[in-house]
């Protein structure tokens, strides 16, 4: 904190209720069955409240956390003033049911302005259930504030002449850093390792606070609405369990019997046959033109994702006889785009942050609305996206993991609670629109044509973006430590817990070379800061689906192994014979890592 803080700030903290994924089940109806769940505040949740509770004390100030969801919901707020908060405002009523995160997040809005003003709001960076990102941004955009993505650290800035002070952070963003500084008031979702969580562990002290700390808001308070599901540009169809089934054999010791036989089960199941055994589907060609465009929103810097969505975006428009448009900063191969799919272009020079973004590429979207919009499931892709869908009025899948159009409308799967749930996700709004998962989708061989030529591109959008100078996030550093797209593509993971000496990270990282593998790993790892953030699998990390993953030195806790759920194929190694690893393998060895990890993978190449 600085010496100098601004005036006594009063800050909003936006919490969420959730429930504990790993009892979750689903009803004969397809809904999830609350009754007899274990409730808790989303983990994310935690931080706000806890950064919002000490800015607060730091100038004076207050913190107010507040929520939207049923009666029950204010077990959250409860808890959040035990831990510090002045008090609780609860949005409530049955008029709010169903809400998406677009009916939430004007929901949310409509109570803060209600209640306001406000110099800061703070929000969990997603939460762990849905994992969308939607709501902080859309929150910003609604209330037109600038955001600042995934807070590791916060400061305050004072203020001066009639400036009322802002903010310092560093900000984690997948696989980079951003220090940046902001003017408030402003909108921050918080990241896991921005402080210790606030949490009361025993829910009988929350009925120990006082009502009157909470104050109610239901819809003849906030106004006409529409609200809930009337107001949700997005409709959840089918959803079903994916119960993950592992054969779970389970060999004493690292002997060349052992080894053969795990050498033999990896094997079988393909779980050896890359990428590269295969020749991918060509690129299709594009529809007439008449049945819409898909925009593919590229992120600067990321051609990997940008390739992978432009081969999804060219795969509908063949469906519905359209073409695929492309924005992006800057085109160093105008063929290669070709090839992989893109039909015309609209370039944005010098224009990079999320929200300029979505402020300029939102001019010529409403005026000529696309099919639908796709965008990377990174930081920025999920700002971008989220501000679009508020100014485009328009439903936005977060996360998806596949694409598909049925009756004329785009259907996408979206994973949930971990990966323990898909649903089926459609829009009701003209413009349809899905964040998508990075490394989940394939991608397509080029298909033929010509270079761009300059009559089939749209020019250059040279006009400002109209974004007023106290709205901006002013970077001063940005530095990438990784390249999270090595992870999300990967075939073959091995996966590394505490039970790895740090010291022998640089043998395990050149064994799984051998095997073109990559290094992921569970959260104490990285909290320990022996690999990157962005190495990190699990409920606060990274969900990855690689065709083999061989995990050493965890103990296959499920914080850790639902972000593995999607592996074809789990092999174990570990000494402690009772650890609960064994329930999550296929095939695994009650052995020391060091014994067994470089001979196994000597099998694995010898053919």
């Amino acid at each position: 904190m600085t010496d100098r803080p601004p005036h006594p700030l009063r800050i909003a903290a936006l919490v969420k209720q959730i429930p504990k994924f790993q009892e979750m089940r689903l009803g004969d109806d397809g809904r999830l069955v609350r009754d007899g769940l274990e409730l808790h505040m989303n983990d994310y949740c935690r931080r706000g409240v806890r950064a919002g509770c000490d800015l607060a004390e730091a100038t004076g100030g207050t913190c107010t956390a507040i929520t939207l969801g049923p009666d029950t919901a204010d077990t959250v707020l409860r808890e959040a003033i035990l831990c510090g908060c002045t008090d609780g405002i609860h949005v409530t009523g049955a008029a709010f049911a169903g809400s998406d995160t677009l009916a939430t997040a004007r929901a949310v809005v409509a109570a803060l302005e209600a209640t306001g003003p406000w110099d800061l709001i703070l929000c969990g960076r997603n939460s762990v259930d849905a994992d969308t990102g939607q709501v902080p941004a859309q929150v910003a955009e609604l209330l037109d504030l600038p955001l600042l993505v995934g807070a590791r650290e916060l400061d305050l800035v004072a203020g001066s002449g009639e400036q009322e002070g802002g903010l310092a952070a560093l900000l984690e963003h997948d696989d980079e850093w951003l220090r940046v500084e902001v003017d408030l008031p402003a909108v921050v979702s918080c990241a896991e390792r921005l402080c210790d969580p606030c949490k009361v562990k025993e829910p009988e002290a929350w009925a120990t606070v006082d009502g009157d700390r909470i104050r109610r808001l239901g819809p003849d308070d906030l106004g006409p609405g529409p609200w809930g599901a009337a107001a949700s540009p997005t409709v959840v169809g089918s959803v079903r369990v994916l119960e993950i089934e592992r054969t779970g054999e389970r060999l004493g010791g690292a002997t060349p019997a052992h080894l053969e036989r795990v050498a033999e089960v990896v094997r079988s199941r393909g779980a050896l046959r890359t990428s590269d055994d295969q020749t991918g589907e060509v690129a299709r060609p594009s529809g007439p033109g008449n049945g819409g465009e898909i925009v593919v929103i590229g992120e600067p810097g990321r051609a990997r994702s940008t390739a992978e969505l432009l081969g999804a975006g060219a795969d509908l428009a063949a469906t519905i006889g359209g073409r695929t448009v492309l924005t992006i900063d800057v085109v160093d191969d105008w063929e290669a785009l070709s090839g992989q799919g893109a039909d015309r272009v609209m370039r944005h020079p010098g224009v990079t942050g999320a929200d300029e973004v979505a402020r300029l590429v939102a001019g010529p979207l409403t005026t000529d609305p696309p099919w639908a919009v796709l965008a990377p499931s990174t930081a920025w892709g999920r700002e971008v996206a989220a501000r679009l869908a508020v100014r485009m009025d328009a439903g936005l899948t977060g996360d998806a993991v596949g694409l598909e159009v049925r009756d004329g409308r785009l259907v996408a799967l979206k994973p949930a609670f971990g990966g323990r749930l898909m649903a089926e996700i459609t829009c009701t709004s003209a413009v349809q629109m899905a964040t998508v998962r990075s490394g989940i989708l394939p991608m397509s061989a080029p298909r033929p044509g010509a270079p761009f030529a300059a009559d089939l591109l749209s020019p250059a959008l040279s006009s400002a973006p109209d974004t007023s100078p106290d709205r901006l996030v002013r970077v001063l550093e940005r530095r990438r430590d990784d390249d999270s797209d090595l992870l999300a593509n990967a075939e073959v993971v091995v996966s590394v817990g505490q039970g790895i000496d740090p010291a022998d990270l640089p043998l395990v990282e050149e064994l799984a070379g051998r095997l073109g593998a990559e290094l992921c790993a569970t959260r104490k790892v990285t909290d320990a800061g022996w690999m990157p953030r962005a190495r990190q699998v699990g409920i606060t990390g990274h969900a990855i689906s690689p065709r083999l993953c061989i995990a050493i030195g965890t103990s296959g806790k499920f914080n850790h192994t639902v972000g593995l759920r999607g592996a074809d194929t789990v092999v174990g190694i570990n000494p402690d014979p009772g650890c609960e690893l064994w329930g999550w393998c296929d095939v695994g060895l009650v052995a020391d890592w060091r014994d067994a990890l470089e001979p196994l993978i000597n099998r694995l190449t010898a053919d």
